[in-house]
């Protein structure tokens, strides 16, 4: 079984090689590792482990904080390891897609690409009456919340943002589930990606910045004709 550790460690030198002789002294493998930022004398990281059979999840956090300093922040299931090529795929698959479908192919590999649980990309649209939204949704992953008649009082988006699960305008069970969202703008005035993921672990800033240089790159990319 895979699991995703996201780590706050002492940024100095030595401390991965300190956590990874832990997790290797307890018998966990560690498959690929993705530095999410660095800062106030801290590194957060992504580390995708192994668990051996028979062993228990909590094992993981065991093992990684007896390195002094080390805290996990968060610990989920996982599938398949970190892949730093993702994004360049994603964009390359962007520039061969057929006219119109831009949009789902962003809604199902942008949940990969961030390790989150699902993406809505939602459509800017001229409404018809007072009531009316003025954005619709254009496409969605798998396991995605209705956004329908949802009331979204930071759209139309004008510059990424971060969407906390505490945010007064969530929905009760979506509070209840502790979704953490990022959106940021793509394919037009008022038009946007949205990724979230239950139970955390929030999104950083340095993800949310990733998000929106790639949705930059997406758009220009996607407005381009066909070679």
């Amino acid at each position: 079984m895979s699991y995703l550790l996201r780590l706050v460690v002492p940024d100095k030198p030595g401390i991965l090689g300190a956590v990874a002789t832990a997790l290797g002294a307890a018998g966990i493998d560690i498959v690929s590792l993705d530095v999410l930022e660095r800062g106030n004398g801290v590194a957060v990281d992504d580390v995708v482990v192994d668990l051996p059979p028979g062993r228990l999840p909590d094992s993981l956090i065991t093992a990684a904080q007896t390195v002094p300093g080390v805290s996990v922040e968060s610990l989920r299931p996982f599938a398949g390891p970190l892949d730093t090529h993702r994004e360049l795929e994603l964009l390359d698959a962007l520039a061969r897609a057929a006219e119109g479908t831009s949009a789902k192919l962003l809604a199902a590999e942008l949940p990969r690409v961030f390790h989150s649980g699902w993406a809505v990309v939602l459509s800017a649209v001229e409404p018809t009456s007072s009531d009316d939204a003025p954005w619709e949704v254009a496409a969605s992953s798998e396991a995605a919340p209705v956004f329908e008649g949802l009331a979204l009082p930071w759209m139309p988006l004008s510059r990424p943002r971060l969407l906390p699960s505490e945010d007064d305008w969530l929905p009760e069970r979506w509070r209840e589930m502790a979704i953490e969202m990022m959106a940021a703008p793509y394919g037009g005035p008022g038009c946007a990606v949205v990724l979230g993921r239950s139970g955390g672990p929030a999104f950083r800033r340095s993800e949310l910045l990733r998000l929106a240089h790639l949705t930059g790159i997406a758009t220009t990319v996607a407005s381009l004709p066909p070679a």
